[in-house]
């Protein structure tokens, strides 16, 4: 099974939740991988705390022209939709940042000028953690292209255990990459303006992947009803809330592990395995 913590925004506490819940599954005997998918500022690590096991590096292909075919013909200018060739009478530029790999131009040149190399762009780190796994992806400084990472860092995580897959926050192409094929997905949230707009986008969002959706109020005691109010007109499950808690900030600003340092964490845990229990065939 593969459930997705993700959000509409960021600072819901996604992470507190994906993290808890990995740590909590691991203890009560479930072979469990934690997958941070926000590749762009993974965090996850910084409250696992995992002993180091290994690494690899993530490629992509980048197209590679072979001068002596090249007719300057420009035909894999016009194929491209990204913009990342230009083809002028005596030189040609490979833009790689805009390249999304996708292997039209390749296919497209008639005297077969074009070819595929690697380019690294991340990095794949597996680490041990209290009996978790930890899987943790990370994109090199400079980088733009998020979705290769967190394509790699959610198809290497074992498909035999259960994967907690931290994803990163909104409902842009990362968001996507990192919530498709998940058998659950638990939105967190919390009760403000804002944080109802976004829902609402993660709501939409999953329900056009066709995913099943439940979702989890973060700070449920500092705003308004409207959260509650949206997630019972479209049917969505609340698995339970948080209120706000000075000591677990601080607990947390500390590197703590949430589910370790709140009692109520912990309730929230509990509630989140019975209905993972109920619904499992």
């Amino acid at each position: 099974m593969r459930i997705a913590i993700a959000s509409g925004k960021g600072g819901t506490g996604k992470t507190l939740v994906a993290t808890s819940l990995a740590w909590w599954l691991a203890q009560r005997g479930t072979p469990v991988t934690y997958v941070d998918a926000d590749v762009e500022e993974p965090n996850g690590h910084l409250f696992l705390h995992p002993e180091p096991v290994g690494e690899r590096r993530v490629p992509i292909l980048i197209p590679a022209v072979d001068a002596s075919r090249c007719t300057h013909c420009a035909i894999c200018q016009t194929t491209c939709a990204f913009h990342a060739l230009l083809v002028m009478p005596t030189h040609w530029m490979i833009f790689e940042e805009l390249c999304h790999s996708c292997g039209a131009c390749v296919a497209a040149c008639p005297e077969r000028a074009l070819s595929e190399k690697k380019v690294e762009i991340g990095t794949l780190r597996l680490g041990q953690a209290d009996g978790l796994e930890v899987l943790t992806g990370v994109l090199d400084v400079g980088q733009a292209r998020a979705t290769p990472v967190i394509e790699a860092t959610v198809a290497s995580a074992p498909k035999e255990r259960l994967r907690v897959v931290d994803c990163p926050p909104g409902t842009s192409c990362s968001a996507v990459a990192s919530v498709r094929g998940a058998d659950l997905v638990i939105l967190v949230t919390e009760p403000t303006p804002f944080g109802l707009h976004d829902l609402e986008l993660a709501v939409r969002m999953c329900q056009a992947l066709d995913l099943e959706v439940a979702a989890v109020i973060n700070r449920a005691d500092l705003g308004d009803e409207a959260v509650r109010e949206f997630l019972e007109e479209e049917d969505i499950p609340l698995l339970g809330t948080l209120s706000f808690d000075p000591h677990l900030a601080k607990a947390i600003a500390k590197g703590q592990l949430a589910v370790k340092a709140s009692s109520e964490v912990r309730s929230l845990m509990s509630s989140i395995l019975d209905y993972l229990t109920e619904e499992a065939p």
